[in-house]
């Protein structure tokens, strides 16, 4: 999207309830790995905190010993836990009400989908009623080298208790998701819109906007001196938005003109 399209996107999510959710996992890759926590909070900006609540499950499967050190989640826990086909039913009704909101979305929407066909249900959010964090978070907070939960807790100050707990993950989440769209309400679209230039956003990403190929955005960026560089983790190219947007127009007056 553009940056008028993502500002007034976002500005009509900040009068939406959300629904917040954080699952921590055995692993990295359903459905192989499953849930062994789940954690839903809901709010709005006009109404603060509404509702929060969590579950440990037993999904019947082994928990890894990297998984317990890094969530403090036992074997003994899960395997004293409801079994998960008890639980999910029960979520149902929860997620599917307001923007469904994660940090890094993508990965519990997979497992959320993931669990939810072990017990014969069909669980799907439409595009337009989802909102993540992470990618919110690098709108409006191009300056940070890192926005990962953690570090975001720590860079506001947000009192929320153990990282990595899906109870504690869920009110980050939702911290941030105030903080955040608070500002987008508050700040005039000028100074907004000026923030959404200075973001850097994947190839895939610059690719999308301008309708074309990896490798033929590739190109026209490049012909056209867009200011490019490495991603911290997987080392793949990233663009600033200002310049792929002002490929975009261009493309747009080159297509108009030669329709005219």
């Amino acid at each position: 999207m553009l940056s008028t399209d993502l500002l007034a996107y976002y500005r009509q999510l900040s009068a939406t309830p959300l629904t917040v959710v954080d699952v921590e996992t055995t692993g990295c890759r359903p459905p192989t790995s499953r849930v062994i926590e789940v954690a839903v909070l809901q709010g709005s900006l006009a109404q603060g905190i509404l509702h929060h609540q969590t579950h440990v499950l037993n999904p019947g499967v082994a928990v890894p010993a990297t998984i317990t050190r890094l969530t403090g989640i036992t074997q003994a826990m899960v395997d004293a836990a409801p079994y998960s086909t008890e639980i999910w039913r029960n979520y149902l009704p929860l997620l599917n009400t307001g923007i469904l909101t994660a940090h890094n979305l993508d990965f519990d929407y997979r497992f959320l989908q993931s669990e939810f066909n072990f017990v014969d249900v069909a669980f799907y959010r439409p595009e337009a009623e989802r909102l993540c964090t992470v990618l919110l978070a690098r709108l409006l907070l191009p300056d940070l080298p890192s926005r990962s939960l953690p570090n975001l807790v720590q860079h506001f100050g947000f009192n929320v208790g153990r990282s990595h707990r899906a109870a504690a993950d869920t009110l980050a989440c939702w911290l941030l998701a105030e903080r955040l769209l608070t500002e987008l309400c508050d700040r005039s679209d000028a100074d907004l819109l000026a923030l959404f230039q200075r973001q850097w956003i994947s190839l895939r990403a610059a690719a999308s906007l301008l309708n074309l190929s990896r490798q033929q955005a590739a190109k026209q960026l490049a012909a056209a001196g867009v200011n490019c560089r490495l991603g911290q983790r997987k080392r793949t190219a990233l663009y600033e938005r200002q310049g792929v947007e002002a490929v975009y127009w261009r493309n747009q007056q080159a297509e108009e003109r030669g329709l005219s």
